[in-house]
């Protein structure tokens, strides 16, 4: 098994981490500020941290697009950070805030939240949209995991 590219949820830098380690359960931190590389869900901090995740993952991301005012979203939050955990490091998790990532948001055309998007070597590969339990995440996840 060959190595996968992870980008550091806290500084930005990517790290190579083994598939097989990950596998075994290992959970590397970032060789170079220290921070987990698999925390659960990451927040995008901006367009480029988002960016930066999209375009150099090996993993497959899944993001929830969402709003603080949308009560749907608040729901599905604990949902999707369960989901985060069953799935753990084979696939990356990340909230966006579409208020505050207006860019990110505009480019993947997102017009209803909560959506959750996965994206597999910088391109869309599935979107659903509509609040879901953890479960029916991980399921939906899993099922296009196998196309990414």
């Amino acid at each position: 098994m060959s190595d996968i590219l992870v980008v550091c949820p806290q500084c930005g830098k990517v790290n190579r981490a083994g598939r097989e380690k990950l596998a075994g359960g290992s959970r590397p931190d970032c060789g170079a500020c220290g921070a987990p590389l698999f925390p659960g869900v990451i927040e995008a901090r901006d367009d480029a941290a988002f960016q930066q995740h999209v375009a150099r993952s090996s993993l497959p991301i899944v993001v929830d697009f969402w709003a603080a005012w949308c009560g749907p979203c608040k729901a599905m939050a604990p949902q999707f950070a369960a989901a985060a955990r069953q799935l753990d490091a084979s696939a990356r998790f990340i909230k966006v805030d579409t208020e505050k990532l207006r860019e990110t948001a505009a480019r993947f055309s997102i017009r209803s939240i909560p959506t959750l998007v996965m994206i597999s070597e910088g391109k869309e590969i599935a979107r659903q949209a509509g609040a879901t339990n953890a479960n029916a995440i991980v399921h939906w996840a899993q099922s296009h995991m196998q196309r990414a």
